[in-house]
């Protein structure tokens, strides 16, 4: 499938670039757990089993953004509040945003990389999730797919996080991409590329990290 029709299709099935931009901002609420969770505290026992569908749709990558300033609102309130310089920040997140792969559609359980006029798929298996604990002392979880067609390009590991333990629609994610191994990746905790909403204009998605 190409990138238009992957657009297309998933446009059918999702509302309107507006509708779904005003749903983002005022979607279903976090409960008290969910923002608990979002945060990086919950019980282990409250973890469960997602499906891939939770992160259908057609994902843009925030690198672009950065590397050109659009994020540089956001970094100075980050900094602020944490203390640190802006350049700081932005160091911090040129390791974590770094990624050539601009977009990433995903339905049916299959997922299309696109890097410039490259596309790469596959169909993805779930291979369960990892509760993992940070130097900080707060909790993340990550689910974790793979690719079993050997002959295909994309990644054949591939493992979310979205500050989201329980089965529910993506908002945003970080992702974990590699060919090694699950156990490999789960390492990797300076370089997590991040998407949001291929409908999202650059202005609401500066707006809705400076607000949630």
């Amino acid at each position: 499938m190409n990138k238009l029709a992957l657009l297309l299709g998933i446009g059918l099935v999702l509302p309107g670039a507006q509708a779904f931009a005003h749903a983002h901002h005022h979607g279903a609420p976090l409960t008290e757990a969910e923002q608990k969770a979002s945060e990086g505290i919950f019980d282990d026992k409250a973890v469960k089993d997602r499906p891939l569908s939770d992160w259908d749709g057609v994902w843009q990558s925030l690198n672009p953004y950065l590397l050109n300033g659009d994020l540089d609102p956001v970094l100075a309130k980050k900094a602020k509040a944490a203390n640190k310089s802006v350049e700081e920040y932005r160091a911090y997140y040129k390791k974590g945003y770094a990624t050539d792969v601009e977009t990433i559609g995903i339905e049916n359980n299959v997922m299309e990389f696109h890097t410039g006029k490259a596309v790469n798929a596959c169909q993805y298996s779930y291979n369960g999730f990892k509760i993992l604990t940070y130097a900080s002392g707060k909790k993340g979880v990550r689910y974790l797919f793979e690719c079993k067609d050997a002959a295909s390009k994309a990644p054949k590991y591939v493992q979310f996080s979205d500050h989201t333990i329980a089965p529910r629609k993506s908002q945003h994610f970080h992702i974990f991409m590699g060919n090694t191994s699950h156990e490999a990746l789960l390492k990797e905790m300076d370089n997590w590329p991040t998407y949001y909403p291929y409908q999202l204009s650059k202005a609401q998605i500066v707006d809705e990290m400076l607000h949630h």
